[in-house]
């Protein structure tokens, strides 16, 4: 398995701790050559999104989809049906479980499942406190006491 070098991104940047983990299981996931069902990934705009997983012969109540510490994971554990006598049997019915990891304040709104195609619609929510905000210098020519502790020389 092939190893990335963040060093340069981490004497640069605070706080992407996950990234190295998130890269990492990314390439396990892609050695395991997954490709069942399959799925596409949609923006709609920088804040709304939708994963569709290509699901003909499931049902609603075949389905699980679940949301654990920033990982969404969708599976099935339906046998796969094996009565009738196929000429060619092109359409998997298998079990199955596919993760998505999410980025920070990515949360799923809702999933529709139609014409054998399963939606999760997801959106991304900033909470105020996160947003940027401009600071000013010396408001008012006021001088601001710092109220933290004292440090020890």
């Amino acid at each position: 398995m092939n190893s990335i070098d963040l060093s340069p991104l981490y004497r640069s940047s605070i706080g992407f701790d996950r990234l190295a983990t998130l890269l990492d299981s990314a390439m396990a996931s892609q050695d395991q050559s997954k490709d069942y069902p399959s799925y596409n990934i949609e923006m709609f705009d920088e804040h709304c999104y939708a994963i569709t997983l290509a699901v003909a012969g499931f049902s609603q109540e075949d389905i699980d989809i679940q949301v654990n510490k920033g990982v969404l994971t969708i599976s099935s554990n339906k046998p796969e049906n094996k009565e009738g006598n196929f000429l060619h049997k092109g359409i998997a019915n298998r079990a199955f479980e596919r993760k998505f990891s999410l980025a920070d304040y990515v949360e799923v709104i809702d999933a529709d499942l139609s014409n054998g195609l399963l939606t999760i619609n997801l959106i991304k929510e900033i909470p105020d406190s996160m947003k940027p905000k401009k600071i000013t210098i010396n408001a008012n020519n006021q001088v601001l006491e710092h109220k933290g502790k004292q440090h020890a020389a």
